[in-house]
């Protein structure tokens, strides 16, 4: 492993020039079981020294925590990075174990505050919406958001899990930066339409989860291999026969990473790098990690360059794939287009 730096690339017609792969944050506090926070502290200083500067959280993640978490990190480097967060998953009042969407007014106003007071900063780079309320108008929803650029408190704006058309509908209000979306060897629902009007408009694509939750590195088999706190242990694509089903397509990615020299998450990534010279847009995956090495070895798939030939036995994987992404479809932005 060399210690050169990642490319660049920017975040859409307006925003900033960031590493063409970013850091998911997330599991640093949330979601995928145990973790060290010493060990995820020196991946985020590891990552910075690769060239890796955009950052991405949410305030949803361990209720604020995983912006706490980072907010140190982020005071001691803030001119070198490019801090992402998102509102609009809230407690639901009637099952404080369940999250509902929510984005109306009050309540953006109500999590950008509380966003800029945990991480400690006087304006956030990248500000998502995290999920579609469908009952609220995305033009409304986006001219709340354009009010805290023009505020001072948002620098650019993003969107993650919309269609087509609600990515056009916003940008009409503002300008959107980046577009989030599930996006990998196993998740290509947003190539049709998301893809072409994000091009059109000039806006960066985000993908999150670009290793499948870690299935595609070979790192686990089943739900059952994960820690008991683990939330991918509820996602039907790592449950019983879905399972079994989606192992046996990794076979193609082992024989790509036989022939490359390289493991079988950097080829997953390295195919969603080369998405965006395949597409003429800004890719930016944001690959979660909690160790150095790991982001090491991320950082490394941008300067894999798969053949056609590896783009060819890579290809039919996706259609084969056995599961919905969520067990609760409501998160994702399949059935709206």
């Amino acid at each position: 492993m060399t210690d050169s730096r990642i490319a660049t690339a920017r975040l859409g017609s307006t925003g900033p020039e960031v590493g063409v792969q970013g850091l998911g944050c997330m599991g640093m506090s949330f979601a995928y079981g145990p973790s060290d926070a010493g060990e995820s502290r020196a991946t985020l200083e590891r990552a910075l020294e690769l060239g890796v500067t955009l950052y991405d959280t949410a305030d949803a993640y361990g209720a604020g925590e995983n912006e706490k978490f980072l907010s140190p990190f982020f005071k001691a480097h803030r001119d070198e990075v490019v801090i992402a967060t998102k509102f609009a998953l809230a407690i639901d009042p009637d099952d404080p174990t369940k999250r509902i969407i929510r984005n109306d007014t009050p309540y953006i106003r109500q999590c950008i505050e509380a966003s800029l007071k945990r991480l400690d900063v006087d304006a956030i780079d990248l500000y998502y919406m995290h999920r579609r309320d469908v009952n609220v108008p995305i033009e409304e929803t986006v001219g709340v958001m354009a009010e805290l650029v023009r505020e001072g408190k948002v620098k650019h704006l993003g969107l993650s899990e919309v269609t087509a058309t609600e990515l056009r509908a916003a940008h009409a209000v503002h300008p959107i930066a980046a577009v989030q979306s599930e996006w990998s060897l196993f998740s290509r629902d947003i190539e049709p339409k998301v893809i072409p009007a994000a091009r059109d408009l000039d806006v960066a694509v985000v993908p999150y989860s670009p290793l499948g939750r870690g299935f595609l590195t070979g790192s686990f088999a089943k739900a059952e291999d994960l820690t008991s706190d683990d939330f991918r242990r509820q996602q039907p694509r790592f449950t019983g026969d879905n399972a079994a089903a989606n192992a046996a397509l990794l076979d193609p990615i082992r024989t790509v990473a036989e022939a490359h020299g390289a493991s079988l998450g950097q080829i997953a990534l390295a195919w969603v790098q080369q998405q965006a010279a395949l597409h003429g847009l800004p890719v930016i995956p944001i690959p979660g990690t909690r160790k150095p090495t790991r982001v090491e070895e991320n950082a490394a798939a941008t300067r894999i360059v798969l053949g056609e030939q590896d783009m060819e036995l890579l290809e039919p994987i996706a259609a084969k794939v056995a599961g919905d992404r969520y067990a609760d479809m409501r998160f994702a932005s399949a059935g709206r287009e």
